[in-house]
């Protein structure tokens, strides 16, 4: 359309109209003269405004989907990472709970052997120097460890320390199959030597082949000469088999470990041997065995006038059949005294004199 006097003068002419209806709606409130315009209007081109929201709302939406994705992505990330550290806290309270066991049991065990110890933590375990059962531990020679010094945690024997660096050592395992010890039967002080088997239990060969030894019978470390590599009085295990008497020098037992050698944490290095040996102070008590429990059932005598249980009653008098009252009465006669017959009236006798 050309922008011509009259094209100008019509749409000066539109904006009065318009306003002069606006004022005439206004001023009409509900009454409005153009209401009926309106809702025509309403009747005619709701349907098509409808039709065209529902076209075009998914896209809005999927515009402001796109446009606050990042906010979403930003918090639920933070809800993860928030999660994680959660998880992560609750995981290292239970391991510092842990952890604390295990070194009080450590302390308690030091303190009854009297052993003078360097705590440590296993920091890295596998085939060390060709051994096939060793840890690594977080303590060397600045810690004052040495090679052939005991190594034991809360349960007992761990192991010995083969090889000393500057701030770790290796601990060779008391499993290891190149691992000997010497052992002492806890109470018989029957002695012996236990070797490492890997998973299964400790092979013990008793120096006395006719030694008296049960499953459940314990042993601790004999202790070697000056103190290394074992200290006395270590707890090693229970006997958990036993071989039968074969008339050889020796007799072979089987002894499960008190240590678990798949899950060290806590260890202590004894630096300082104690000074006397502590035998078999520093095993664990043995649990007291529950109290059996015996009844006894004792028969309760009958009363008075009751039947015994069991046994069949006498049939009761009232349950026999009754006698006349004249049998009753001969049977009463025939229990009188036979001595009321001779005792007749004396003037009977009298009829009889001559």
């Amino acid at each position: 359309m050309r922008d011509t006097r009259e094209s100008r003068l019509l749409l000066v002419l539109l904006v009065a109209i318009a306003f002069a209806l606006i004022t005439v709606d206004i001023r009409g409130g509900q009454e409005s003269p153009v209401d009926g315009a309106r809702q025509a209007a309403a009747a005619v081109f709701g349907p098509v405004e409808n039709g065209v929201a529902a076209a075009v709302d998914p896209i809005g939406n999927a515009i402001g989907a796109v446009r606050d994705s990042g906010e979403r992505h930003t918090r639920i990330a933070a809800l993860e990472k928030e999660n994680a550290e959660l998880k992560a806290e609750l995981g290292s309270d239970d391991r510092n709970r842990n952890r604390l066991r295990e070194l009080d049991s450590l302390l308690k065990t030091a303190g009854a052997g009297q052993y003078g110890i360097k705590g440590a933590q296993v920091i890295g375990i596998g085939a060390a120097q060709g051994f096939s059962w060793t840890v690594t531990i977080d303590a060397g020679a600045r810690d004052g460890i040495q090679r052939d010094m005991t190594v034991l945690n809360g349960a007992g024997l761990v192991g010995r320390v083969t090889t000393v660096g500057p701030s770790t050592s290796t601990v060779l395992l008391a499993n290891d199959p190149d691992f000997t010890v010497g052992t002492r039967l806890e109470k018989s002080d029957e002695l012996g030597f236990a070797t490492g088997q890997g998973d299964r239990p400790l092979l013990v060969q008793l120096l006395n082949g006719k030694a008296k030894v049960k499953p459940g019978d314990r042993l601790v470390t004999f202790g070697s000469a000056g103190d290394r590599p074992f200290v006395p009085g270590v707890p090693v295990g229970e006997i958990v088999r036993v071989d039968p008497m074969g008339g050889g020098l020796t007799r072979n037992v089987y002894v499960r470990p008190y240590v678990g050698f798949s899950k060290l944490d806590i260890v202590g290095v004894v630096v300082q041997a104690p000074h006397s040996d502590p035998r078999d102070t520093v095993l664990p008590r043995k649990p007291k065995p529950a109290p059996t429990v015996t009844v006894t059932v004792t028969a309760k005598p009958p009363a008075e006038g009751e039947q015994p249980q069991g046994e069949k009653a006498d049939q009761p008098l009232q349950n026999q059949p009754r006698k006349p009252a004249q049998d009753q009465n001969q049977d009463q006669g025939q229990a009188q005294d036979p001595n009321q017959d001779q005792a007749q009236d004396p003037n009977d006798q009298g009829d009889a004199t001559p």
